[in-house]
């Protein structure tokens, strides 16, 4: 990316225009007001500046959408998945094209700083690129023999699917979620999250200027209880693709449940990274730091609990303070800005709150813990010390730029530390111990764990988390095994006997 000024630039044609529009819904292949003619204002976080006037959709919009989607599903699912993976191709190709300035209003949109939502954009890319060379595929099953049937399988499409997706990163993680769909065959009613809706629009423009039809895929933007809800109830829509915390996932599931919908969930986490007195220090540190701080603290997958060994604690907490007190704060579009502002004022104070909670529990702020000055939801940096595990701050996930400290003596102690939570999302082990990393990981509640590593992601591997962390996994032909139906075909294969009722 170009520097500040720079992205400035490219940033203002883009407000202009978003000032004119505003972001509406998207249905049946048309921008369309909400039916009630109701709106909402998003601000950037950046200064409280106005972005744009949303349509705030609700019960009749949805249901506007996901019968254009009921209508939409039977030509998507009998096309051909060869012709499917070429136009997610050139969705793709169309990304690429326009990455800096999807990075810009993303990060003008949600304060996500712009050397985290350049790489964001690509990966976008990325995730359309590795489920378009699935689709020819996706509905290959197997064949089962028995001694007198020849049993195969085969999947389909399960139908219209609802999406909803968060406001921390929301483009990446609308294509982690929609790609899967188109390419096994779905149609989608997609649900941004009311702070951050305005790349959800440019995405969809950019998938119907490649040739998606129209339909396929369309958007009601609007609020959790309005728009949300009147989507996880609505008999037409067959699943429901959620990311979020925990508590709405469960409000979700239990709106789904009168139609019997398939819930996918990626929910909150507060993630533990266990650093061993054997690790190679300067890459745990390293990797602690970018998975707390990076994306501002507002990702699911964050590092949030450092368990560190007491051997090796107060030098590794004495390097950790000084990195710490010295991550570049500042505007997002800045390419040497590490940590920009927090999404949006009423996150910014729950976030904040957590400083006086923190002391009042006994724990030790020993860099941060304010509120910054001047425009914007900025806060410091934060580290929490002499904590332990049944404070707030260890057990509750804050989604933000704070770190809790905890130390540790023995490998048993740190695993009772690390799985005495209610989420189990991720977890990060740093030992140069090969049989010791091999029992951790397999006492160790959580989805996923990297061993001497920060989350890295790899598409073809499942995504997801145990407890109040997810239901499911993404990533590969898991992705395809949530938005597919399995179907068994028995064919026989002689005249095998057949019992004989009333003969």
């Amino acid at each position: 990316m170009s520097d500040l000024n720079g992205n400035l630039a490219r940033l203002a044609p883009i407000l202009t225009r978003l000032h004119e529009t505003g972001v509406m819904n998207h249905i049946a292949g048309q921008s369309r007001a909400a039916s009630s003619g109701r709106v909402f204002h998003t601000h950037s976080p950046v200064d409280g500046s106005p972005i744009a006037q949303v349509a705030r959709g609700d019960v009749a919009d949805v249901d506007q959408a996901a019968l254009a989607a009921q209508a939409a599903f039977p030509g998507w699912r009998d096309i051909d998945g060869e012709a499917r993976r070429k136009l997610l191709h050139r969705i793709a190709d169309a990304i690429v094209a326009r990455a800096d300035d999807i990075a810009v209003a993303e990060s003008w949109d949600t304060g996500q700083p712009i050397r985290f939502m350049a790489k964001a954009a690509l990966r976008g890319a990325e995730n359309f690129r590795f489920f378009a060379d699935r689709a020819p595929g996706a509905r290959d099953g197997q064949m089962l023999p028995s001694p007198t049937l020849m049993n195969v399988t085969t999947r389909v499409p399960i139908g219209p699917v609802g999406v909803i997706t968060p406001w921390n990163t929301p483009f990446m993680l609308s294509t982690w979620k929609i790609a899967p769909a188109l390419a096994a065959g779905c149609t989608v009613v997609h649900k941004p999250a009311e702070f951050s809706p305005v790349t959800a629009k440019l995405l969809l423009e950019i998938a119907e200027e490649a040739g998606l039809p129209p339909g396929v895929w369309n958007i009601v933007n609007g609020l959790g209880e309005e728009a949300g809800r009147a989507l996880t109830e609505h008999a037409a829509i067959r699943a429901i693709a959620f990311v979020g915390e925990s508590r709405t996932g469960s409000a979700i599931m239990a709106q789904g449940a009168p139609t019997l919908k398939r819930v996918h969930f990626e929910l909150g986490g507060k993630n533990p990274v266990i650093v061993f007195e054997d690790a190679d220090l300067d890459r745990a540190l390293d990797a602690a730091i970018f998975m707390i701080y990076s994306l501002n603290g507002e990702r699911c997958t964050s590092s949030s609990r450092l368990l560190v060994q007491d051997s090796i604690a107060d030098d590794f907490l004495s390097r950790l303070r000084d990195r710490v007190a010295r991550i570049r704060v500042g505007h997002p579009l800045d390419p040497a800005t590490e940590v920009g502002p927090l999404i949006h004022e009423t996150h910014l104070r729950k976030v904040a709150s957590y400083f006086e909670i923190a002391k009042a529990d006994g724990a030790t702020i020993s860099v941060g813990g304010k509120v910054l000055d001047g425009p914007g939801h900025y806060v410091a940096p934060t580290l929490f010390e002499n904590a332990t595990n049944d404070m707030a701050i260890a057990q509750e996930e804050i989604f933000g730029p704070v770190l809790t400290a905890i130390r540790f003596t023995t490998e048993d102690e740190a695993l009772r530390i690390a799985n005495d939570i209610p989420y189990g999302l991720t977890a990060y082990v740093w030992t140069n111990d090969l049989t010791r990393a091999l029992r951790v990981t397999d006492r160790l509640e959580a989805g996923m764990m990297w061993v001497n590593s920060e989350n890295v992601r790899h598409l073809p591997t499942p995504f997801g988390g145990v407890k109040a962390s997810g239901i499911g996994r993404d990533g590969g032909d898991w992705s395809f095994d949530f938005y597919m139906e399995q179907k068994h075909i028995g064919f026989a294969t002689g005249r095998h006997t057949i019992p004989k009722l009333g003969a």
